[in-house]
């Protein structure tokens, strides 16, 4: 079995289940948490208004920290849409995930997702450098804060590589690019990246109780 077939198949199948198994059982374990019963007479009963307004007020920074971390939010912001454009918009991502679950849809020039690519790796790049040239921020950060940034920027810089034919054989970048897609999901579950679900209900859930409370999210 040479490493393409590798890449297509045992490992592809292996590590959509990792991904899928693990999310679900980080996400039970969150919902099957035990809270304790809040026995305060609620100043309000729409927990839903509360739960998405606690979800938009966070999308951007209040103004008295925005001097300091507006240009993480702008990073974070270029990075996260530059990559939900190339994972979702590119036609062969398109036809690779219809092969799984049946489904396609429309793609966007091959011209623009490449520019869009070089765009997210050049944020990613950005937000570790700031990373480490901060020391607060170099002083938190953990091998999972540097492992996850390096699985999320390896299939980006591998499925430039592989577009380019740059550094070895079409077939040889093509089968790492996959690899590196499927460590991705081997290790988002039981990673930080597990924030791409995590936020809504943090976020959501504060948001609610703040309504409950009448208080401002």
């Amino acid at each position: 079995m040479d490493l393409l077939t590798f890449a297509r198949g045992p490992a592809l199948q292996w590590s959509v289940a990792i991904f899928f198994l693990g999310v679900l059982w980080r996400l039970f374990g969150v919902f099957l948490l035990r809270r304790k019963k809040d026995y305060s007479r609620p100043r309000s009963t729409h927990l839903w208004r509360g739960a998405i307004k606690g979800l938009i007020v966070h999308l951007w920074p209040y103004k008295e920290f925005r001097p300091k971390v507006v240009q993480n939010y702008i990073l974070g912001y270029i990075f996260h849409i530059g990559l939900a454009i190339v994972v979702f918009f590119f036609v062969p991502h398109i036809l690779f995930i219809k092969n799984i679950i049946g489904v396609g849809w429309g793609g966007l020039p091959n011209t623009f997702i490449y520019i869009t690519g070089a765009v997210t790796v050049a944020a990613l790049v950005a937000m570790l450098v700031k990373r480490i040239s901060n020391p607060v921020t170099r002083l938190l950060s953990n091998f999972d804060d540097y492992f996850s940034w390096f699985v999320t920027i390896a299939p980006v810089v591998t499925g430039l590589m592989a577009v380019a034919h740059f550094g070895a054989r079409y077939e040889h970048l093509l089968a790492i690019h996959i690899l590196s897609f499927e460590l991705l999901l081997v290790w988002f579950p039981f990673s930080k990246l597990m924030h791409t679900f995590f936020f809504v209900v943090s976020r959501g859930t504060t948001g609610a109780l703040f309504e409950r409370r009448g208080t401002s999210a």
